[in-house]
C-alpha cells in the first residue's frame, strides 16, 4: 500500500482507482461523481445507533452516497430507510453470533433480509438487542447462503472478541470460515489503525472481496470509510461488485476522542447486556492467556533446539 499516492489520488479531480485499498478521507463530492459510493456499516437508534432514520436519510440525501444501514440483530431500520426512494440503500444486517463475533450479512432486495430475519434468525436471538444469537458463525453463514446474499466480516481484527481473527477461534476455524464467505471489511472508520491495516494485508493474502464502512454510531461518522464501484446504482449491482472483488476502499479511522465518545454511548446501550459482555470477555481473556502460553512454549523449545 502506498499512503502518499493513495492520499494524492483522493484529492484529484477524476481519481485513477488501481489499488483496491486508500488510507485517506473520502472526498465524497469527487468520488460521486464517477462511482456508486455507499457507506457500508451504520447503526441507528433501532440497536446501538444514537440517530434516527429521518436523520440518517438527510445526512446521506446532503453527502451524496448510499448508505447500509446494519444493525445489531435488527432490520427495522433498513427497512426504513429503503422508504426513501432518494436514498440509495443496501439492505443489510450485523449479527452476532454464539461466539461473540460478528457478521455482516447484505441483501439483493429488502424482501430477502426481512425473510431471512424473520425465518433464519429471529428464532435464535438472545434477550436483549445486543446479546449474541444462539447460532454458530459457521451455522449464520450458512443460513445466509440459503438466500441471495452477500457475507463480509466486519473489523476481523479489533482490540476485542468481535472480530472472527481473535483466538476464541481456531486457526483451522478461521481459514475454513474465511474460505466461506464473500469479502473483509478492509477499513473500518472506528478501528485502530493497525487492525485494519491487518485487515487489508489478510485481503491481499486470500484476494478476497473488500467492503469500507465508518461503522458509525453517530451522523459526524457517516461517509469517514466508503466502498466505491463502477457499477450502476442498484443493489443487485452494488453487490455483484463487491463479490466480484470490483470494489475499492477509501476512508480513514476517526479521531481518539471522537473514538471515545462513541465507546461512551455504546457502553450505555450495552448496560443492559452486561452479564452476556461480561462472559464473552472472561472467554476471550482466557483464549488470549491460552495463546500467549503456547507461543511462550514454541519460543523455548525452539531455542532448547538452538533454532532461535
Amino acid at each position: 500500500m502506498r499512503n502518499s499516492s493513495a492520499s494524492s489520488a483522493v484529492n484529484q479531480e477524476e481519481p485513477e482507482y488501481s489499488p483496491r485499498i486508500r488510507f485517506a478521507r473520502p472526498e465524497l463530492d469527487v468520488l460521486v461523481r464517477n462511482w456508486t459510493v455507499v457507506d457500508m456499516h451504520f447503526h441507528s437508534r433501532y440497536s446501538d445507533g444514537l440517530n434516527d432514520i429521518p436523520a440518517i436519510a438527510e445526512r446521506a440525501r446532503r453527502l451524496n452516497i448510499g448508505i447500509a444501514l446494519t444493525d445489531h440483530n435488527a432490520v427495522e431500520g433498513a427497512v426504513r430507510i429503503s422508504e426513501y426512494r432518494d436514498v440509495f440503500s443496501i439492505p443489510g444486517i450485523e449479527i452476532t453470533s454464539r461466539e461473540g463475533a460478528h457478521l455482516l450479512a447484505y441483501f439483493y432486495t429488502v424482501d430477502e433480509l426481512v425473510r431471512f430475519y424473520e425465518t433464519e434468525l429471529t428464532p435464535y436471538l438472545g434477550r436483549e438487542i445486543m446479546s449474541s444469537s444462539w447460532l454458530s458463525m459457521e451455522s449464520l453463514v450458512a443460513s445466509v447462503r440459503r438466500y441471495r446474499g452477500v457475507v463480509v466480516f466486519p473489523h476481523p481484527y479489533c482490540a476485542m472478541f468481535t472480530g472472527v481473527c481473535n483466538p476464541v477461534f481456531t486457526r483451522r476455524r478461521q481459514n475454513f470460515l474465511l474460505s466461506a464467505v464473500d469479502g473483509i471489511e478492509v477499513v473500518n472508520a472506528g478501528n485502530m489503525h493497525r487492525w485494519n491495516l491487518k485487515s487489508a494485508a489478510l485481503v491481499f493474502n486470500t484476494d478476497m472481496g473488500l467492503t469500507g464502512g465508518s461503522d458509525g454510531h453517530n451522523l459526524f461518522q457517516l461517509g469517514r470509510a466508503v466502498t466505491c464501484t463502477s457499477s450502476p446504482k442498484t443493489a443487485e449491482a452494488f453487490l455483484d461488485a463487491v463479490r466480484n472483488r470490483q470494489a475499492c476502499v477509501v476512508g480513514k479511522e476517526i479521531n481518539i476522542l471522537r473514538k471515545m465518545t462513541t465507546t461512551g454511548m455504546k457502553i450505555r446501550n450495552n448496560l443492559r447486556n452486561s452479564p452476556d459482555l461480561f462472559g464473552k470477555n472472561v472467554r476471550y481473556g482466557c483464549a488470549v492467556i491460552n495463546r500467549r502460553s503456547r507461543r511462550i512454549k514454541e519460543r523455548i523449545k525452539k531455542y532448547r533446539a538452538g533454532q532461535i
